[in-house]
């Protein structure tokens, strides 16, 4: 099946989702600033005492945050140009307010590292605090867990999520769950790299079982074979972290079906791959001195229901919504609302492969789960929704009649005209392509959302969530 016809209807729908290369450790990433047109979109009117019309109200009730991962403005462009076309707009287009964001890390003395990984730069939004690569929301030098956002949303009795193509255990959503030295240590069996993160020394233990002790009210996404591994230590020794997550009183579920039924009665953990979510679309990889003009296909190897992006976010959005409203009726008190964090992993996946269709079609769906923040926020005015990348990538859209070095291929876009997309930081597609150093766009709707404006760092993208709800 051609990938062309979801895509004609791509102007009122858009997508996202691949697996995670196993390269860890530091990454280089890069992207130019994505640069957001589109009109305001309409909001209810300000309260008395605070806001503006175009906004929406001052304060915010529930905040969506989208990263698309290695998504900058190379990556944003080719996924317009093959989709919607030169002249059209996605979703990503439409926010009122646009800006850009710098991502460096650090090293362990504080000097900058202008090209970070996806461990430091989610750290980044997450703590408020630049680390050093590879190292999931602690310091820089002494190491210390330092509190998340979604930590400090759990502690004031927000509804909290975290949904995502790659693994649970992956770098953007354990920034926001977890604290480890290391950012492959994500299950109880790949502790090697974090003695002092186990607990039989006193530790927190893996990504896995941070997160679900943490008990956000939704986590979906792919890992599973993390969550199978046994736990070694601790009260829950002998069972696997998905038998501690039903003991912490979860549901678990692992096809549409389950996601589909689930309800806001108990917390939710969907675990729809062994390990990343199976990209939407395929085609051929670049290659040395370019590749016969293509046009991209349906991943034949997704497997039949697999939930995409927007249909996580869409169930997400519905169950925290129904949580907040259901603790509030339960005389907790006010509806607090709630945050929710949604990554389209796979962009930086692809990129690392230099697989031009895998990446676009990734992008393509982080675009449809854009839809549906934009598309709730407009009927719940005091919903913050932001949109950005963690860092750029290697793409490169190139001249048709240039041979560049390194990988290249060239695609039959819906258009009818070709693009050559380059990928020249590594040579051969073994080696896998790099990040680079450059700054990202950011792009919000809703509460604050002049806060992103002009050029800001990474580190503020937390200042403005936990500003805009109260939790500071």
């Amino acid at each position: 099946m051609n990938a062309a016809t979801p895509l004609r209807l791509f102007h009122t729908s858009h997508s996202t989702s691949a697996p995670r290369r196993a390269r860890r450790g530091r990454v280089a990433w890069g992207a130019a600033a994505l640069i957001v047109v589109g009109a305001a979109l309409p909001t209810a009117a300000a309260p008395a005492g605070g806001g503006s019309a175009d906004l929406g109200p001052r304060e915010a009730r529930n905040v969506i945050l989208l990263i698309g991962d290695g998504m900058g403005d190379q990556e944003v462009t080719l996924a317009r140009d093959y989709t919607v076309g030169a002249g059209g707009r996605l979703a990503l287009d439409r926010f009122p307010v646009t800006g850009k964001y710098t991502t460096y890390s650090v090293d362990s003395k504080g000097r900058p590292d202008y090209v970070t990984d996806s461990a430091a730069s989610a750290s980044g939004w997450s703590t408020g605090r630049k680390t050093v690569n590879g190292r999931v929301s602690k310091t820089p030098d002494t190491d210390v867990a330092v509190p998340t956002v979604l930590e400090l949303a759990r502690r004031k009795g927000l509804a909290t999520g975290s949904v995502t193509t790659d693994e649970l255990t992956g770098a953007t959503p354990a920034a926001m769950a977890s604290h480890v030295t290391g950012r492959d240590c994500q299950g109880p069996a790949d502790m090697a790299g974090c003695p002092r993160d186990t607990i039989g020394r006193g530790g927190p233990g893996s990504i896995a079982e941070q997160s679900v002790r943490l008990r956000p009210d939704v986590l979906l996404g792919g890992g599973r074979q993390r969550f199978d591994q046994k736990i070694t230590e601790g009260p829950y020794r002998g069972l696997t972290v998905t038998g501690q997550a039903e003991k912490e009183g979860y549901r678990v579920v692992t096809d549409a079906r389950g996601l589909r039924d689930a309800g806001p009665d108990r917390p939710l953990l969907g675990l729809f791959s062994p390990d990343s979510l199976p990209v939407e679309w395929s085609g051929r990889p670049a290659a040395a001195g370019g590749t016969p003009p293509q046009r991209c296909v349906t991943n034949p190897a997704r497997p039949a229901g697999t939930p995409t992006l927007a249909d996580l976010a869409t169930k997400a959005i519905g169950l925290l919504e129904a949580k907040a409203k259901a603790q509030a009726k339960a005389g907790a008190g006010p509806d607090k609302g709630f945050f929710l964090q949604v990554e389209g992993a796979s962009i930086d996946k692809q990129a690392h492969e230099a697989d031009p269709c895998g990446q676009i079609g990734e992008t393509a769906a982080f675009d449809r789960a854009v839809k549906v923040a934009q598309d709730y926020a407009a009927r719940h005015p005091d919903t913050l929704v932001i949109a950005t990348a963690d860092h750029g990538h290697s793409t490169q859209i190139l001249p048709l009649d240039t041979n560049p070095p390194g990988l290249s291929a060239t695609l039959v876009t819906d258009e009818g005209s070709k693009v050559k997309v380059g990928y020249s930081t590594t040579d051969t597609p073994a080696d896998g392509q790099e990040h680079t150093g450059t700054q990202v766009g950011i792009s919000a709707r809703g509460p604050y959302a002049d806060r992103v404006q002009g050029v800001t760092d990474q580190t503020e993208l937390f200042t403005t969530v936990t500003t805009a709800l109260g939790l500071r």
